[in-house]
């Protein structure tokens, strides 16, 4: 409110809406076409609510080898029908290499899954679209959870539109990508699975830019619900060299090292056989405002922890002294299990989510220890990464800052604007674009998949030409993201 909308030059979104979707299994029925060829055992490519592993072969040159057989597309399409599939998914092992059965079945799987009365073009995800990099199984469940999610993706995206229009704000909406970039948002409605964990995206971005470092460190951010973990390499984020892996799917996304756990200010706390469990559940609010269960959020009222901002929405005295109240029976009911008062029930709560962290951190530093360090940069060689500080954003930030500093015997800072920092991330991200160029001498083609680029070059092409031609086309994507001329 007050605001001049007109000047409003961007809208860049943080959204959990994939992440969601896929965690609680509320995605889309997939029927899945994919084309193996021959070589190892498939089986375990089996993803979505109807597979059909098909005929036909592609070599990873790019040669047909083996023509598709139209029939079985007709078959799988019945078997889809019969299962009232919304959704499909079809990918060949080599169709980074030349796309053209991944392109014909969705022609034949079109003309007979169409409703001519409705004449909707049906969902079809194809592999080749969804990244260069050469992975099979990463490709297929990438694929899969792109057409899983489109969707629910495309009815957020659409009311967002809406809502800017109704409020009158005509700027373009971004979306944030799980390596810190961003897409607009009509890209974003046609690559859904790239937006998975766009949360934590605009989280990494925030703590880099305003508490920036050149050492090895521990990022966090800690919400009501998760926490998500990242680190540093002399300053630069850890980096997923293949692909992340959501539920229980390694993809091609590209995406920022981040690990997220359940357990946040609003985590449901239990005493189990005299221990106390926090989360991974949340029940809802905080018990001080009306929850069902005791979280950290009310220790932290309990230990007057809470910054007087958080009591502002609540005018009058008695407002305020009953959610302490309501904080203090949390506490108590939690401490007659353990034998403990009020206020020591609620140190030991704080005391509890932080070794929570830090034994969660410990795990996963001897598991990057063991293996290469990708960073965004590049691979560092025989690096071990030893966290020289803790940076934190997130609500409860401020208060376990010193627990932490505690724990891990290092220094731990918080910015000043750390409730909101996420969201100042994911106004200073900017579109990024990948691209995979793949040329063949001596076929004379070369192969851009996620610009959908396929083409002739002449004999002369050598690696001086293909670097300028990289750039050149890494431009074209980033401008297909949204990027502008000057970014």
């Amino acid at each position: 409110k007050g605001y001049d909308k007109s000047k409003i030059e961007r809208i860049n979104l943080s959204t959990t809406i994939s992440t969601n979707a896929i965690v609680e299994k509320k995605t889309s029925t997939v029927g899945m076409i994919i084309e193996p060829g021959p070589g190892m055992p498939y089986e375990h490519l089996a993803c979505g609510d109807e597979n059909v592993f098909i005929s036909g072969y592609v070599d990873h040159r790019g040669n047909v080898i083996e023509d598709l057989k139209e029939y079985e597309i007709e078959e799988a399409a019945k078997k889809f029908k019969e299962k009232n599939i919304e959704s499909f998914a079809i990918i060949g092992k080599f169709s980074t290499r030349n796309p053209k059965h991944e392109i014909k079945i969705k022609k034949l799987l079109e003309k007979e899954i169409t409703d001519p009365a409705s004449n909707d073009a049906p969902t079809i995800t194809l592999g080749h679209t969804m990244s260069g990099k050469l992975n099979f199984p990463r490709r297929v469940f990438t694929s899969y959870l792109n057409s899983a999610v489109y969707s629910t993706f495309k009815e957020f995206a659409e009311n967002i539109k809406l809502s800017m229009e109704r409020e009158g704000i005509s700027a373009p909406i971004f979306i944030l990508k799980a390596d810190g970039g961003t897409m607009s948002i009509d890209k974003a409605i046609e690559k859904p699975v790239e937006t998975i964990l766009s949360g934590p995206a605009a989280s990494f971005m925030g703590i880099s830019a305003m508490i920036p470092t050149d050492k090895d460190a521990i990022l966090l951010d800690v919400g009501g619900t998760t926490t998500d973990i990242f680190f540093l390499a002399d300053g630069v984020p850890l980096f997923e060299p293949l692909g992340i892996k959501i539920d229980e799917y390694k993809t091609l996304v590209r995406a920022i090292y981040t690990v997220s756990i359940g357990l946040g200010g609003d985590s449901t706390i239990e005493i189990n056989k005299g221990e106390i469990k926090i989360g991974p559940v949340r029940e809802g609010k905080p018990y001080a405002f009306g929850g069902p269960k005791p979280t950290p959020t009310d220790a932290m009222i309990v230990l007057d922890l809470i910054d007087d901002e958080v009591f502002e929405f609540f005018k009058d005295d008695k407002d305020i002294q009953y959610i302490k109240k309501r904080a203090y029976d949390a506490m108590n009911f939690l401490g007659k299990e353990i034998g403990k008062e009020d206020k020591d029930m609620a140190s030991l709560v704080l005391d509890t989510m932080a070794d929570m962290i830090k034994t969660k951190i410990d795990e996963i530093l001897d598991e990057i220890n063991q293996k290469p360090v990708y960073t965004i940069k590049e691979l560092l060689y025989g690096k071990k990464l030893q966290p020289k500080l803790i940076n934190i954003i997130g609500g409860p930030a401020k208060v376990l800052a010193p627990i932490l500093e505690e724990k891990f015997k290092l220094p731990c800072y918080y910015p000043e604007s750390f409730q909101i920092a996420n969201a100042i991330g994911a106004a200073l991200s900017r579109p990024t674009a990948e691209i995979t160029m793949h040329v063949d001498t001596s076929k004379k083609t070369l192969s851009v998949p996620e610009l959908n680029l396929f083409e002739k070059v002449s004999s002369r092409f050598d690696l001086n030409t293909a670097k300028n031609k990289a750039l050149e086309l890494v431009k074209e994507g980033a401008k297909a993201m949204g990027a502008s001329e000057n970014e």
